[in-house]
């Protein structure tokens, strides 16, 4: 790795390339104090931060076990299973069991940019990203480049600030129409 960026995760979106297929993208706000300027398209990174703490997961969630059939004379569906051989009479480390589930630092290998925004210091970058809205990740840029598809179409990506008052504005319920009905017949 030649250098770090650090940025705060924005939200997630989509653009449509000139083949009409719809490519999902992470936008990541960077901190004032990073450089974006030489960054392209096209342009490999690894992303690092910390992933979704998902609390605790029994062991169908956490490690994709497929459970018993859902026949009769199955009473537990989702457990576990054997653990074991009778030697060496105690459960061996690393066994895949319920536990705690994300939570931990996690990296994205191999991420494509699709588009950098000098002026509003947004990059625009392949797939998803560890992490909540407004979590910092550490973006390592590597020598690399493949070739970006390129855009025909491309939502508009909102800053960080924009972001959280249209969320907001998006989960306040709106009055029902015979509300306004009865208050227009009041007047």
């Amino acid at each position: 790795m030649d250098k770090y960026i650090q940025a705060k995760k924005v939200n997630m979106t989509q653009v449509w390339t000139a083949e009409g297929k719809v490519v999902p993208v992470t936008v990541l706000h960077v901190d004032a104090g990073s450089e974006i300027s030489d960054l392209q398209p096209g342009t490999v990174i690894h992303i690092s931060g910390r992933s979704r703490g998902r609390g605790f997961a029994g062991p169908v969630k956490r490690h994709g076990f497929h459970g018993a059939p859902a026949s009769h004379g199955h009473d537990h569906p989702r457990a576990v299973g054997s653990i074991g051989n009778r030697f060496p009479q105690h459960t061996r480390p690393g066994m895949r069991m319920a536990g705690r589930m994300g939570g931990k630092n996690a990296t994205v290998k191999n991420s494509i940019v699709i588009t950098v925004d000098v002026e509003n210091k947004l990059i625009v970058v392949k797939g998803g990203v560890p992490g909540h809205p407004e979590s910092k990740v550490k973006i390592g840029v590597t020598a690399e480049k493949k070739t970006a598809p390129e855009i025909v179409k491309y939502v508009t990506a909102p800053t960080s600030q924009t972001f959280l008052t249209e969320t907001k504005a998006q989960t306040e319920v709106p009055e029902s129409p015979k509300a306004q009905e009865g208050e227009a017949n009041a007047s």
